[in-house]
């Protein structure tokens, strides 16, 4: 980190490179094929928007790149603020074409456009949606700062209460495909999650 890193307080996250957001191509076909745990077609990017202009420019800008690559296959891009100050940039596949690959791609670009921008420190997580045989919604969440996923299956009957033992389930079916949190205590909860 250089001297005007430091006065402008902007810095990039030194997190794991990124083929770990990646594993999530290769993880959903055991998901799927083993577990009947489907891609929902749609993921997230969760940061926390600076309100300069510099930082809205380099956000306006990869949303028209993720239209732009993404409108061959039909994927649409949205973005909304939630309670808790966090801007969440939504990609959505056409239905019938839920495709991983796509999603993971524009994620990364996003995330890599706001790294290069000199503000790494701003992203949270990244999230991709799932549901299982009984259509209960499992969401697979990557920590960018610490460079791990770990599933998270909100209690639809209850609100704000999660299915622990079915997150403890999902991680003993997924574990050797991808690089799950070992500490169970960051699993951290995400409500209100828009995808």
């Amino acid at each position: 980190m250089g001297l005007r890193d430091i006065l402008t307080g902007r810095h990039q996250v030194k997190g794991p490179a990124p083929d770990r957001l990646f594993a999530i191509t290769t993880a959903y076909v055991t998901l799927q094929a083993g577990h009947q745990i489907d891609p929902a077609g749609s993921a997230a990017i969760v940061f926390q928007a600076l309100a300069t202009s510099e930082f809205e420019a380099t956000i306006k800008d990869m949303e028209e790149v993720v239209r732009a690559t993404g409108g061959e296959n039909g994927t649409t891009v949205a973005t909304q603020d939630d309670d808790y100050g966090y801007r969440w940039m939504v990609l959505r596949n056409p239905e019938g074409a839920p495709s991983v690959e796509d999603l993971a791609v524009g994620i990364n670009a996003v995330s890599s456009s706001i790294e290069t921008a000199g503000h790494g420190e701003r992203l949270l997580c990244a999230v991709f949606a799932f549901a299982d045989s009984a259509r209960q919604r499992v969401y697979f969440i990557y920590n960018y700062k610490r460079g791990y996923w770990y599933p998270f299956v909100p209690d639809p009957a209850r609100e704000k209460e999660r299915l622990t033992e079915r997150e403890l389930q999902i991680k003993a079916q997924v574990g050797e495909e991808l690089p799950i949190e070992p500490e169970i205590e960051r699993w951290f909860p995400l409500w209100g999650i828009p995808i």
